[in-house]
């Protein structure tokens, strides 16, 4: 691999990084309005079961940030790795 493809794969790392920790810190926010939109789609639901729409809403955005986040590191750290070990 080239530099300047290591360099790319560095910047699509930080992207998926930052989609991923932006889906982190802000799954709560996320999962409480997908809940808010099913329960206005609905008309009306029980309070437990809004409850748990709304957790289960905010475990998914829980669960993709994560594995988002994790590509991400994990491709930048494999890209910096491979750029150390580089000679042109």
């Amino acid at each position: 691999m080239t530099k300047n493809k290591l360099k790319g794969l560095v910047a699509l790392g930080s992207l998926i990084t930052a989609i991923g920790f932006i889906l982190l810190f802000f799954s709560v926010n996320f999962g409480l309005s997908l809940a808010e939109n099913w329960i206005a789609k609905q008309g009306g639901a029980d309070t437990s079961t809004y409850l748990i729409v709304i957790e289960g809403s905010t475990n998914n955005f829980l669960a993709a940030g994560s594995i988002l986040f994790g590509i991400g590191l994990t491709t930048i750290i494999f890209a910096y790795y491979k750029t150390l070990n580089i000679n042109e």
